[in-house]
């Protein structure tokens, strides 16, 4: 894979390049992979986050598997009364509101039918590492046993708690996402931002 000459390759840090095979392009969000990953066409196409990028333009790259962009991953916070459970949840959207999550994201304060209560934050597999740093930089704690990933996603959808509160968290919104034929457009250019 033959990378273009990015400009500025600072910028890109969290983007994605995709390898469409005789060509590739810089600049990709997760929402715009997530969607040329459904698409038939761009099914085999190989995805790489960039991790760091240097002034000479040099980027550190990791490959992505494209299973992690039709996965939900999320982060399990639980209490054993509902004053508890109730006040993890309620910092967790004074956080948000402070300090915009890493991408959108469910949160669910719910009741399970062993009494024991979860603030579940739940998001986007691909933005795993940006959650986990967003709630570690900001000094999120609770008193409660803390489980997550993919599985325990699973796990607490086929519980069906009862959800006593929820509400949506939205990223930063530093790009505008394309989106059908102009998401096809941009396939065949080498950088995009």
């Amino acid at each position: 894979m033959k990378l273009p000459e990015v400009k500025n390759a600072d910028k890109y840090v969290g983007l994605y390049i995709v390898d469409f095979g005789d060509h590739c392009g810089v600049g990709f969000t997760p929402e715009e992979v997530a969607e040329l990953l459904d698409s038939v066409t761009f099914a085999d196409i190989k995805v790489y986050k960039i991790y760091r990028a240097y002034p000479d333009g040099r980027m550190e790259l990791k490959g992505v598997v494209s299973e992690t962009f039709q996965l939900e991953k999320g982060l399990f916070f639980y209490a054993s009364d509902k004053d508890t459970a109730t006040d993890d949840y309620r910092r967790l959207v004074a956080l948000a509101v402070a300090e915009a999550p890493p991408g959108r994201a469910k949160l669910h304060l719910a009741k399970h039918d062993d009494s024991r209560y979860v603030t579940a934050l739940i998001y986007p597999a691909e933005y795993d590492d940006q959650f986990s740093r967003w709630l570690l930089d900001a000094g999120y704690t609770t008193q409660g046993e803390t489980i997550g990933g993919a599985d325990a996603v699973r796990a607490y959808y086929q519980d069906a708690p009862d959800i006593l509160d929820r509400c949506q968290l939205w990223g930063p919104f530093a790009f505008q996402h394309k989106t059908g034929d102009d998401l096809l457009a941009a396939t065949k250019l080498a950088v995009l931002r």
